[in-house]
């Protein structure tokens, strides 16, 4: 039996079926489940939700005693063991080095995931959310532990593997970025969902048109453009795909003065996320190799794209998406005034111009010098980038390794 009633009601042991108002009011993807989660219960307190429908038949009836306690009783519990929740469950900061050894294994755990997931969306058959939440879940908890580590090293793929570990490097983006915008913990976890399930379309697209090595014809690329409709059309009947996540399956191609696809949405009319998508979609794809062209280098990426902020991004996201990886992403090639090359290795988040170098070539003698890491944040005055400079100029090879080894 179903009953409505206020959300001052509410309480553990019920069973909630609906949330009455804009999905937008709370932070939960799931429309049915049973509220036996004390962060669940402060969640729905502290949304803009006033009432909602729970089942008698499945949970506890706003009369049914609970366990023999008092709604100030359960109250007061369910806030205590929230906090004891939220202490536990936040993962303490650690060092990009330890960091970057979990994160090679999530990588390749989750590559594995994504492809099967992708490949039953080939095949047609339902796609397991539930497994894919799971992955966010772990992907949000590295870039929590480190914020750099997952997202440099997803970066670092082969043209074979570009759609599954882009899924799982936009992912890490967009989780990132959630949380530089200061997004409330389960949007976050949304924007990840959403990362990781932004291409899912493209299974819809024949392979020798998504992997062709040379230009795309103008009919091969109106197929290519098919792909967020696609996407779309395959999660739109799951109940565990919030609306938040298939606005930006569908919409993470859109551009801010109306050029984009599939809809030439403008502006305002495109929503947070799907231009947090675009960010993160644009700077992974530009970063890495593909069939058809070498990605370019971190740090020139973000150059590129501050050119095109104007009319592709959105001022506000792409500035915070800066803040997030950094004006010299990790991995990028410096210049230093002392005349030294460098690797960025890690940023500084006080100062987005001072992060750690990895000095190893002398640009005045044109020779290698001995690796060094230098911070510098403590060196103001003494040394600082100039200029970033490209790897191919100098004919560098396999710059990874500096600042995987770092």
């Amino acid at each position: 039996m179903l009953k409505r009633i206020a959300v001052k009601d509410v309480k553990l042991g019920m069973f909630i079926c609906e949330f009455c108002g804009s999905w937008m009011e709370h932070p939960f993807w799931k429309t049915k489940f049973l509220l036996d989660d004390p962060r669940d219960l402060h969640n729905i307190q502290s949304s803009g939700i006033k009432e909602l429908w729970i089942d008698v038949g499945l949970g506890l009836d706003v009369d049914t005693p609970g366990q023999g306690k008092s709604r100030e009783e359960v109250e007061q519990e369910a806030e205590n063991l929230l906090l004891q929740a939220g202490k536990s469950q936040l993962p303490e900061r650690v060092a990009f080095d330890e960091e970057i050894k979990i994160a090679a294994k999530l990588c390749a755990k989750t590559k594995t995931a994504v492809m099967e997931m992708f490949n039953d969306a080939r095949m047609g058959k339902a796609i397991e959310v539930e497994q894919a939440q799971a992955m966010v879940e772990e992907i949000s908890q590295s870039v929590m532990r480190h914020p750099h580590a997952l997202i440099s090293l997803a970066r670092l793929k082969n043209a074979d593997e570009y759609t599954y570990m882009h899924s799982v490097a936009v992912c890490a983006l967009m989780i990132a970025l959630a949380r530089q915008l200061k997004l409330e913990e389960p949007l976050v976890q949304e924007a990840g969902l959403a990362g990781l399930l932004h291409d899912l379309g493209k299974m819809g697209i024949p392979a020798k048109i998504l992997n062709k090595p040379g230009k795309l014809t103008l009919g091969e690329f109106t197929i290519i453009k098919s792909h967020p409709q696609i996407g779309a059309d395959i999660l739109l009947n799951n109940p565990l795909v919030s609306p938040l996540v298939l606005d930006v399956i569908l919409h993470h191609h859109e551009k801010v003065d109306g050029t984009g696809y599939p809809h030439q949405l403008k502006g305002d009319n495109i929503t947070l996320f799907a231009k947090m998508g675009a960010v993160c979609d644009v700077y992974d794809a530009i970063t890495s190799n593909r069939p058809y062209k070498k990605g370019w280098a971190p740090a020139e990426s973000i150059r590129k794209m501050a050119e095109w902020s104007k009319g592709h991004f959105d001022e506000r996201v792409f500035q915070a998406f800066v803040k997030t990886v950094g004006i010299y992403p990790t991995g990028s090639l410096v210049r230093l005034e002392s005349d030294r090359l460098g690797v960025v290795v890690e940023q500084n988040e006080k100062s987005l111009l001072q992060p750690k170098v990895k000095i190893f070539f002398s640009a005045k003698t044109r020779s290698p010098i001995v690796q060094e890491t230098i911070d510098l944040s403590r060196l103001a005055g003494k040394d600082k980038i100039t200029g970033r400079e490209s790897p191919d100029d100098w004919g560098f090879k396999n710059l990874d390794n500096l600042w995987l080894d770092y």
